[in-house]
């Protein structure tokens, strides 16, 4: 199976993209973040036709995750358990099936950003990670194969962004952000990318401004995190970077993991 995540920002306008890319990269299954519309203008219709399944949890102009499946969806999660979101469309969950008559459970996660750092938005931005850090906990003892797919913004190390001290102060970057990503990732679950390369320079997003594209002043805040039955089948993971140079594109770049 392929599990892919990307932050499109903005569905809609990330279309053509958007079905280019699952013509061209066929995921089993694509978790998507910042929808930035409800659901009644998603391009359901759309997708159905590419031969995608979907469930959404949308929200007008803001937010908003979704996961497209090409198998049945069996069971789903909207809403991250034990936060109060106070209406902001974050988290999704759903059970697939595999195709080789196991499940899969997959999420798509779009993390608060928290920036500035020193109003309640950071404060939020930890709530969230501590909440999604118990739920995760609890997904383990379901001992399934569990994907945890999204856009985290957090920046784990200093090899995942081109210059660590320019973003020291940034949210995404803070030593409570990287804690947080660390007690999350401590309960058992692997970072995919990290568990097939250990290089630095690989990132996932490229501000729209400054040239940051063209000079390669990336960030990886898109992460597929495994739990230990979806670790002992992945084959291989891709950043999918060439979709950044196409046109008009998200400031993100998908993301995908193969399982055996």
């Amino acid at each position: 199976m392929r599990i892919a995540t990307w932050n499109v920002n903005s569905v809609r306008q990330r279309l053509a993209p958007l079905l280019a890319f699952l013509k061209e990269t066929a995921p089993d299954v694509l978790c998507l973040q910042e929808l930035k519309c409800e659901e009644g203008a998603f391009p359901r219709l759309e997708v159905e036709d590419a031969g995608y399944n979907v469930v959404l949890h949308g929200q007008k102009t803001f937010n908003g995750v979704a996961i497209l499946s090409r198998h049945p969806i069996e069971e789903t999660i909207v809403g991250l358990p034990g936060f109060d979101g106070e209406g902001q469309s974050r988290y999704i969950e759903a059970v697939v099936s595999d195709g080789a008559g196991s499940v899969l459970r997959v999420a798509s996660i779009y993390a608060p950003n928290g920036n500035p750092p020193d109003t309640p938005k950071y404060a939020y931005k930890l709530a969230f990670m501590a909440a999604l850090t118990e739920h995760a906990r609890a997904l383990l003892r379901l001992e399934e194969t569990t994907v945890l797919a999204g856009d985290y913004n957090i920046i784990p190390e200093d090899r995942d962004v081109h210059d660590p001290a320019a973003w020291a102060g940034d949210a995404l970057f803070l030593p409570q952000s990287r804690a947080a990503w660390r007690r999350l990732t401590n309960l058992g679950y692997t970072d995919a990318l990290r568990a097939v390369s250990d290089a630095a320079g690989l990132y996932t997003f490229w501000d729209y401004q400054a040239g940051a594209w063209q000079k390669n002043k990336g960030i990886r805040i898109d992460h597929l995190l495994l739990s230990p039955q979806a670790a002992d089948r992945l084959t291989r993971v891709e950043i999918v970077k060439a979709a950044r140079a196409g046109e008009k594109p998200s400031d993100h770049v998908p993301i995908f993991a193969d399982l055996a």
